[in-house]
């Protein structure tokens, strides 16, 4: 089959593109898809350049996968030859989406609506379900309150104005200014351009200095730390890249809940319920989508042969929205 491989972890200039990766078979509770659309990613690249993961057989990348069921293993009662399905890949395995077949354990798959397209749903499980752990599990947060979310015009910040709108809640988000229009359709209230505007003291005259109910922050921790300043009394913070730096928060100060999202370690720290959890976001996300209440990101569809040009853009952040390789074509 034609897949996308990492020839020498380490490197991102190391993905080739070769036609003779063999097809691999379902082990017991595992499901082969026929990959229709993969979302790109920024753990893709970041996965690529990790010098640390050498195995015997060379690494697919590619996390978020939509198909069709091509086959199945033993033990598997869920899911049907021929079933519409998308689902987050776990980083280990190594059959991710980039190829013609992948395949994942069948308790973290979800089915997919026929009115929502592969494309589509290729682009939702990393981005998708991080917003909505974030927000939905997470958060839980009350009509009326206010959120700030960093990068807007990303994946996760495009799905995460998006939910907290469906909750209620008035939104500031962070882009570049090339991005407001972008971000304002998808429900930003307040936009701020974090390159050329003082962030903390805008939020800060928004909320009248009161500051916001709720931050998801998936900068760094340091950006995280800087976010303490416009956290109300009671509020909450979500991170998805670091903690804030504990030292920095005062018992007794703002009476906060930090909330963090680790949605690959449910597969990789082998809790069968944080797992399933994963296939019953796919499940709810997936009627979002088919409802007409959750629209996905700007979505650019490239070939599997375009995958690494375009994973260096991501890293260099010259990417809006969402990319998804659109590997076998729908018939």
């Amino acid at each position: 089959m034609k897949a996308l491989i990492l020839e020498k972890p380490g490197q991102l200039n190391a993905l080739t593109v070769v036609t003779n990766r063999e097809i691999p078979d379902p082990k017991d509770n595992e499901i082969r898809v026929k990959v229709y659309g993969a979302g790109l990613n920024p753990s893709d690249y970041q996965v690529a350049e990790h010098p640390g993961l050498d195995s015997e057989k060379k690494r697919v990348l590619g996390l978020e996968i939509a198909g069709i069921v091509d086959a199945i293993g033993n033990s598997v009662d869920n899911f049907s030859i021929g079933d519409r399905v998308y689902y987050l890949r776990s980083i280990d395995n190594l059959d991710g989406g980039f190829a013609e077949y992948s395949v994942t354990t069948a308790h973290t798959a979800s089915k997919l609506p026929d009115d929502v397209p592969f494309e589509l749903a290729a682009v939702v499980p990393a981005a998708g379900y991080t917003a909505y752990q974030a927000i939905i599990q997470k958060l839980k947060p009350q009509s009326g309150g206010t959120i700030l979310i960093h990068g807007g015009a990303g994946g996760v910040g495009g799905y995460a104005i998006q939910l907290a709108k469906l909750c209620g809640l008035k939104v500031i988000t962070t882009c570049l200014g090339k991005d407001f229009d972008y971000v304002r359709t998808l429900g930003a209230d307040e936009v701020i351009d974090y390159t050329q505007e003082n962030m903390y003291e805008l939020i800060s005259n928004i909320t009248n200095g009161r500051g916001v109910d709720y931050i998801l922050n998936t900068i760094s921790p340091d950006s995280a730390t800087k976010d303490l300043e416009v956290l109300a009394f009671g509020g909450e913070l979500v991170v998805t890249a670091g903690f804030p730096d504990f030292k920095k928060i005062r018992f007794y100060d703002k009476g906060m809940s930090i909330h963090e999202i680790a949605l690959g370690a449910s597969h990789t720290q082998g809790d069968f319920k944080a797992q399933i959890n994963l296939a019953k976001i796919g499940d709810h996300f997936s009627k979002l989508i088919s409802e007409g209440k959750i629209v996905p990101p700007q979505i650019t569809s490239i070939t599997i042969d375009d995958i690494p040009a375009y994973l260096k853009k991501m890293k260099e952040g010259k990417v809006t929205g969402k990319v998804v390789a659109i590997i076998n074509q729908v018939k």
